[in-house]
This record gives structure tokens, C-alpha cells and sequence, in this order.
């Protein structure tokens, strides 16, 4: 995934009718997974999205079995994650009068992203000797919770929680990766196009680019995992709320999101 420049509103037409597609590098990832869902991605995944993966204190234990095995499983979620938010982009497009004309522009580089990511993971994965995993069944009404396709704010609500979902989710294995300078690299620059995506749709649905408090922004109760935590105002043992507010100290510091919160998340779409 390519780093996207900062969008701002002189520059808003330009960045969202550019091709962005220089995919170089790829990471570890902690994202959308599902215990349910475990049997269509191999490679016990379950355990590595609740177990810290022990730091190796060299790069070149790249090639070797332990570490190899690791990556390759955080490819597989990597590749659930982007399965995900390619159909639900998809089919959000593909759906006569969902999208404002205004607003098609914005979701189909989003789009484009999601298709390349796909692509690219599917690739790096083979290239690693390693089968991809197969695309899972999404049921994006989680059941009859929402209606998506039919009702463009849903579809906007629903956007919105797997942009944020999968930016905590992401940073929550951010430990896991830094024994290796490349893949970090990877993971930070995957992660930041993340979160601009997710700063977008929040901006489109009338919120702040950030998140304060655990409150996502006039967000359905439903979505309340995806926000929890996020009110917390010590950092570092540093009370943040002290010198800029509780609202502000908690909007200065994104949380992460645990493996096992972002499967819980994530089960719901998942058949």
C-alpha cells in the first residue's frame, strides 16, 4: 500500500483521482479475524492474534522457519482484513443509487486500494511458498443488525467502524514487527494510508478526523467495542488529562486494539 499525501481541501479532487498502486513492502498485521472463520485461513491464527510474537534480535532469522511461519500467518490475516473491506467496497459501488455522485470518487480509490492490497498479499504470500487463504462469506447485515446496501448512511456507519477497527487493530502488533526494519517500514506506511482512509469517512459522516473519548462519533451502540478504551488519558504514566482536557488528552493518543478484541469485531461480517 502506498502512502497517500495529507488530504486537505485544496487538494481533495487531486488525491482522490490519483492511481495509487506502488506496492513495495508488506507487514505483520493484527486485523479483522474470527475464531469462526479460522478453518478458511490456515496456519493456527487464532493463537498468533492473542500471542505477542517473540522479538528476534536479527533480520536475517527472516528465512527462518519460526519467523517465516509468523510472517506468513500475519500475511493470511493481512489478507482476511483486505478481503473484507474489497467486497464491502465493492459491493457498496456496484449498488445502484447507494453512493452520492459526490462521494463516488472518495470510495472508489478507496476501492482501488482494497483491490491492490488483495492482490498484492495474494502474491507476496505464493512468492513466500505459502497457499493464500480463501475469501471468507461476509454477511455485512451481521445478521440483520444493519442494512448497508439499502441505506447509504448505514453503509457510511459501517465504513467508518472497519477504517477504525482496523487502524487499532493494526497498531496493536506494532511490538511485533520491529524486530525487522523492513517490514516495520511497511507496517508504517500501511498503517498511516489506513488512517487516512478512516480520518476521511469520519469527515464524510460530519465527525472529527480523530477519535475522542470512547465515543465514535453518532455511532450506533453496536459499534461500541471499536471505541472502547479510547478515553483513556494516561500515557506513559502521564495523565494528559491534566494539562489539555479530558476530551483532548484522550484524542492526543490513539489506542490499540488487541487481536482477540478485533476477532470479536470482526465475527459479526464474517459467515
Amino acid at each position: 500500500m502506498n502512502i497517500l499525501r495529507l488530504l486537505d481541501k485544496l487538494s481533495y479532487d487531486k488525491f482522490f483521482t490519483t492511481e495509487a498502486s506502488r506496492l513495495e513492502t508488506i507487514t505483520n498485521m493484527s486485523l479483522f479475524g474470527k475464531k469462526a472463520a479460522t478453518a478458511a485461513v490456515p496456519l493456527g491464527l487464532g493463537a498468533l492474534m492473542t500471542t505477542p510474537v517473540k522479538a528476534e534480535t536479527t533480520e536475517t532469522k527472516l528465512t527462518g522457519t519460526a519467523l517465516k511461519s509468523t510472517l506468513t500467518d500475519a500475511l493470511q490475516l493481512a489478507l482476511v482484513l483486505e478481503y473484507l473491506e474489497n467486497e464491502y467496497y465493492s459491493i457498496g459501488l456496484s449498488t445502484p443509487g447507494l453512493i452520492p455522485t459526490g462521494d463516488r470518487t472518495v470510495f472508489m480509490q478507496i476501492s482501488k486500494h482494497e483491490s491492490a492490497h488483495v492482490s498484492f498479499l495474494k502474491s507476496t504470500l505464493t512468492s513466500l511458498g505459502t497457499t493464500p487463504g480463501n475469501k471468507p462469506t461476509f454477511d455485512f447485515t451481521a445478521n440483520g443488525s444493519f442494512m448497508p446496501f439499502t441505506d447509504y448512511n448505514q453503509f457510511l456507519i459501517l465504513a467508518q467502524a472497519f477504517e477504525d477497527t482496523g487502524v487499532r487493530a493494526y497498531k496493536g502488533q506494532a511490538g511485533n514487527v520491529m524486530s525487522n526494519k523492513v517490514v516495520l517500514q511497511a507496517a508504517l506506511q500501511i498503517h498511516s494510508v489506513e488512517a487516512r482512509h478512516a480520518s476521511q469517512v469520519r469527515r464524510m459522516r460530519a465527525n472529527k478526523g480523530w477519535i475522542e473519548l470512547a465515543d465514535g462519533g453518532s455511532m450506533p451502540s453496536a459499534t461500541n467495542p471499536v471505541y472502547a478504551g479510547e478515553d483513556n488519558v494516561n500515557q506513559a504514566g502521564y495523565n494528559t488529562g491534566t494539562l489539555f482536557g479530558t476530551a483532548a488528552g484522550s484524542a492526543a493518543y490513539d489506542e490499540i486494539l488487541s487481536g482477540s478484541d478485533a476477532q470479536t469485531i470482526a465475527s459479526l461480517f464474517i459467515v
